[in-house]
């Protein structure tokens, strides 16, 4: 009796996070849809112009899109160097006395609230910029890319951290046996072997960048222009909604217009993860059948 009630509540958890995932769905799309009865859906994601406050609003969503991807991949920059590196590191070069000490505490940057990262880059950073290259402002794309590419690099290292785990030890031996030294197995033998691993971990470091919220809201500048450079502020998409939801008035256009970016935002988080758990599974299955 007790083996069923167990089995049915499990049952019920793991089938609640679905549930959620579908509710999350339609609601979005619920809300979302009515924002295309006005603006067409191809004017509101390649229209240049977000004024939705404006006696004739404008919902253009371009600059919002740009301004995501730049400070996206500015992120990627960032983060890749130092989470595939910092991977490398504690699986080749790290004795067990400093692995036990520095992969905590790289764990550790996962677990810092993303609004610190934000008051990091808004005190530190900032002045640097600007001082740097003499900027009006140092709430730029770049002062964003540089906060989310260290928010990112755990996500990164620890997953990149796995692949490399998961290389069978007789690829190693079989690479020394033949005279290779440990910079050709490295390079030649051990990191091809885990590339799709690493790719998983660069596309879900992606994903955390895109999604952040808090941090771009207070470091990227908020303006919804298109940007030009990395030295321009910027306003992502994600900001857009943290920033504007309050002000919209429940079932207007900006209302729905910014359910409408928070759907778009959605589905590519969602299509990255897809990605990533195919290129995962693909990794898995094809170390399983050469181990």
């Amino acid at each position: 009796m007790k083996e069923k009630l167990y089995k049915w509540i499990f049952t019920v958890l793991a089938f609640a996070s679905l549930i959620f995932l579908i509710g999350i769905v339609i609601v979005l799309f619920k809300e979302a849809l009515p924002i295309f009865q006005k603006v067409k859906p191809l004017e509101f994601i390649l229209g240049k112009a977000w004024y939705p406050t404006y006696s004739t609003p404008e919902f253009g969503i371009l600059p919002l899109i740009l301004a995501s991807i730049w400070v996206t991949f500015g992120a990627i920059f960032v983060c890749v160097p130092l989470g595939v590196g910092s991977a490398l590191y504690l699986h080749e070069l790290a004795g067990h006395k400093q692995r036990a000490i520095l992969k905590p505490l790289i764990e550790l940057l996962a677990s810092i609230p993303s609004v610190v990262y934000g008051f990091f880059g808004m005190v530190i950073l900032t002045p640097l910029l600007q001082n740097l290259f003499h900027l009006p402002t140092g709430l730029t794309a770049l002062n964003a890319s540089l906060v989310l590419g260290v928010m990112a690099t755990p996500t990164v290292c620890s997953l990149a951290d796995d692949a490399l785990n998961y290389v069978p030890k007789s690829f190693r031996e079989a690479s020394f046996a033949v005279g290779a030294n440990r910079w050709q197995t490295l390079t030649q033998v051990i990191i091809p072997a885990a590339g799709s691993g690493i790719s998983t971990a660069i596309i879900l470091g992606m994903s955390r960048a895109i999604g952040e919220t808090m941090t771009v809201l207070m470091v990227a500048g908020g303006a919804a222009v298109i940007p030009h450079s990395f030295l321009e502020p910027v306003r992502p998409m994600t900001a857009a909604i943290a920033a504007e939801m309050g002000e919209a008035p429940m079932g207007g256009s900006h209302y729905h217009a910014l359910f409408a970016i928070a759907l778009i935002l959605f589905l590519t988080t969602f299509v990255f993860n897809i990605i990533a758990e195919m290129i995962s599974r693909r990794f898995r299955i094809k170390l399983g059948l050469s181990g």
